[in-house]
């Protein structure tokens, strides 16, 4: 890295104001970030994981940039409904019915398969995944403190009053209740349409699996609430970010920002920090054009089918970072195919680089310019696209020390995150599920062809290299690899 004292500030752009604004801790060397995690009710379709590796890619910048990280994320396995905007029902139990299984067992599966797809990534471990059925006695003490200056009860639960609170529905751009009409559920006795559950009663005569006592009656938190207490509870108020999909900077982060100043007593909005968080980040939506992004559509584009497809997860993660998180991302497997070329040429460059030295501690005045424009971009609000082309001249630098160059790359893919030195091209050659071709025939068949060649029976030759093509298999003549899947 380039000397403390040189680096451009980290600037990074504030939801709730705004604008970029430059990052300013609130404890001296210290980063204290918060994600808002799945609800483990299915599996994470592909535009979920987007946020994951966005705010990883934060969590990297941060540590790079020396910042002590502390990184939460939760797991919401109560309390989701099956509308954003807190109307339906609880997707877990809807779930559990569904499966005719315990939610305890719906939960745990879906919370296993989201953290395979956080390994398949690249994403790191946070210091601490927080799951909310773990928090509700502090829920419930939570509700109760803000409970008489900022809630009423009605029949189903404890709502809040968002009157209560200065400027709700800011990060939002909400400025009246008009606008949140038809959005947010209509409940009988409601002061205000955007009001909403803290806790939800059970109705008289059912059951839940998940419910516990209060003082408003037997229930179940709401969602909105779990994030107010977990973050708060590991992280301390004020944190220093706050991040999540931009589907949340209209209700569920508007609703945690008025629970933090309710339990906080803080005043309005026009100091952030008031908010429960000094910055609020998000990335945009993941499109694809298709209609099977959807959970509801049946197959829906969930990493294991890229997988299936015989893309290498951190395909998916390349392309992720080719484009700003604050930016929508176009979903094609065209540009998936792009995007693994892309990632093919960055790993034989480092394996060439390997093969020639050990990695080195250090590097020469030469990559200086390089290291300086990589943090330079990283540091202006993430700017990845940017950051990976300064990677990429890197990696094409001819007449350098390798170790040196080595060590550069090592620190940029810190950063970025793709593995690029534990990574091997063969491991980026994943067979696809509709193959009926055997490894082991394509290799004989290779053999047969490298005899028919040494014999110079070219038209044995090309037919040989042809039916591998139909079987969806490139041959690579003068390639170390051989052959790779035709995708």
């Amino acid at each position: 890295m380039t000397d403390a004292a040189s680096q451009p500030p980290l600037v990074l752009f504030n939801s709730l104001t705004r604008q970029v604004e430059p990052f300013v801790p609130v404890h001296p060397g210290e980063a204290r970030v918060y994600s808002c995690g799945p609800t483990v009710y299915n599996y994470p379709h592909i535009g979920n994981m987007r946020a994951y590796v966005f705010a990883d890619v934060l969590g990297r910048t941060l540590s790079f940039r020396g910042y002590k990280l502390t990184h939460v994320i939760n797991i919401t396995d109560v309390g989701h409904l099956t509308d954003d905007a807190d109307a339906g029902e609880d997707k877990m139990e809807r779930m559990a019915a569904a499966q005719q299984q315990s939610i305890w067992d719906i939960a745990e599966h879906y919370k296993q398969a989201y953290w395979a797809d956080v390994r398949a990534l690249g994403i790191r471990q946070p210091a601490q995944w927080t799951v909310a059925t773990d928090y509700v006695p502090q829920m419930i003490d939570f509700a109760r403190g803000i409970a008489d200056k900022h809630c009423y009860e009605l029949p189903s639960g404890l709502y809040f009053d968002v009157s209560t609170v200065a400027d709700y529905g800011r990060l939002a751009r909400a400025a009246t209740d008009d606008e949140g009409e038809g959005r947010i559920e209509a409940v009988e006795g409601k002061r205000h349409a955007a009001d909403f559950a803290i806790w939800r009663k059970t109705p008289p005569g059912e059951t839940r699996q998940m419910e516990w006592d209060s003082p408003w009656g037997r229930g179940a938190p709401g969602w909105h609430l779990e994030c107010s207490v977990m973050s708060g509870a590991v992280l301390g108020f004020p944190f220093d970010i706050h991040t999540g999909g931009i589907d949340h900077r209209e209700i569920h982060h508007p609703n945690e920002i008025a629970q933090n100043q309710a339990h906080c007593c803080s005043g309005d909005l026009s100091d952030p920090a008031n908010s429960g968080a000094r910055l609020w980040m998000h990335n945009n939506f993941l499109v694809e054009r298709s209609g099977k992004m959807s959970k509801s559509s049946g197959e829906f584009l969930r990493l294991q089918l890229l997988i299936d497809k015989g893309y290498h997860p951190l395909a998916y993660r390349m392309m992720c970072l080719q484009a700003h998180y604050r930016s929508e991302l176009e979903f094609s497997w065209d540009g998936l195919a792009a995007a693994l070329t892309r990632l093919k040429r960055l790993v034989m460059a480092v394996a060439a680089l390997k093969a020639q030295a050990a990695p080195a501690t250090g590097w020469g005045a030469r990559f200086a310019p390089y290291l300086e424009r990589f943090t330079a971009a990283v540091s202006e609000d993430l700017n990845t696209p940017v950051a990976l082309t300064v990677l990429e001249e890197v990696a094409a630098l001819k007449k350098v020390d390798p170790a040196e160059k080595l060590a550069v790359v090592a620190a940029m893919d810190a950063v970025l995150g793709l593995d690029l030195l534990a990574t091997d091209r063969a491991a980026l050659r994943i067979r696809p599920k509709s193959a009926t071709i055997t490894e082991a025939t394509i290799e004989a068949t290779l053999q047969r062809r490298k005899e028919a060649r040494a014999a110079k029976d070219f038209a044995t030759s090309d037919a040989l290299r042809d039916e591998l093509a139909a079987q969806g298999v490139e041959v690579m003549d003068g390639d170390p690899l051989g052959w790779d899947w035709r995708l």
